[in-house]
């Protein structure tokens, strides 16, 4: 496939018309509008309909734009890869919010002190959302959490984190799963891996939250939970750095539902600045790492969970 006429094409996506596509490439908008209809015909495809004045991609034509998205990518990558002798271009990651807040940041900063000519662009989101943008080639890795399917995706563990119920300082200490029947979950919406987790658990002794409180960001989750709107599930870890950890009342899960992995993503063979990033980033140590016991804020002892 011609790749000029894949970035024809994807200008003319990306102008919104003919006419400002022909400027940007410096070319007369009858050259365009031709390009366009020779690779339509080629393709026996229409790539877009009239809506007034405006283009409006076809169903065909969105899935040609994945494509051309990543050719282009590819071929800007192995040019610059050619003119120089330092590793460059542009990464395109994606994360959940806890990994890019918590744990990343050191990472990033330790691969722009080695590699200044790397530029990362980095989208965060659940672990639904992340494999989403990978399956469609609009990230080249993500940094996600168990459980998730691992489908044409290869996967290398991570990270290994604490995972702990939160609930407001004045509230009861649940024992059990059939506690939080009556709660509002206060959680990321439908996708986040670890309220997957926690609903499952309830799904299995029987039990499910009466409401779902969907926010997106832990800041506003720990707030609402601080506030006394329902309880969460969150990484100790955001807990400790978070302006108003200190706020909530943390409880230990059984082991089967705190230990938690986050893995890095990908598909296929991975670009010079991600083979970077992976030599940079740690492993965890084995599939049944031991995650120390979480500090029970203002409790004498761990509630004894009835699994």
């Amino acid at each position: 496939m011609d790749l000029d006429d894949l970035l024809i094409f994807r200008t003319v996506v990306r102008e919104g018309g003919v006419t400002r596509a022909a400027s940007q490439l410096c070319r007369v908008p009858s050259n365009v509008t031709t390009r366009i209809k020779q690779l339509e015909s080629r393709l026996g495809i229409r790539l877009f309909r009239r809506q007034g004045r405006d283009l409006v991609l076809t169903d065909p034509g969105r899935k040609l734009l994945h494509h051309a998205e990543r050719l282009l990518h590819m071929a800007d990558m192995a040019e610059r890869d050619m003119r120089s002798d330092t590793l460059a271009g542009i990464l395109k990651l994606g994360s959940l919010e806890s990994a890019a807040g918590a744990r990343l940041p050191p990472i990033f900063s330790k691969l722009h002190e080695r590699y200044p000519d790397i530029r990362l662009e980095l989208k965060t989101g659940t672990t639904s959302v992340m494999l989403d943008l990978l399956g469609r080639y609009e990230i080249e890795a993500a940094f996600v959490s168990e459980p998730f399917e691992r489908g044409k995706f290869d996967a290398r563990p991570i990270f290994d984190e604490e995972l702990v119920l939160i609930t407001a300082r004045n509230a009861s200490p649940p024992t059990c799963a059939a506690d939080l029947e009556a709660a509002t979950l206060v959680a990321f919406p439908h996708g986040c891996s670890y309220r997957r987790r926690l609903t499952d658990w309830l799904s299995a002794a029987g039990a499910a939250p009466t409401r779902i409180l969907e926010l997106g960001s832990y800041h506003a989750i720990i707030a609402c939970v601080a506030a006394g709107s329902g309880v969460a599930i969150v990484p100790a870890q955001i807990l400790d750095s978070a302006a108003m950890g200190s706020a909530v009342e943390r409880h230990r899960l059984p082991d089967h539902l705190g230990r938690n992995r986050t893995h890095l993503v990908w598909r296929g063979e991975p670009s010079a600045p991600l083979q970077a990033l992976m030599s940079l980033l740690p492993m965890a140590a084995t599939e049944q790492t031991e995650v120390a016991d979480v500090e029970i804020i203002n409790s004498a002892a761990p509630p004894a969970w009835n699994e």
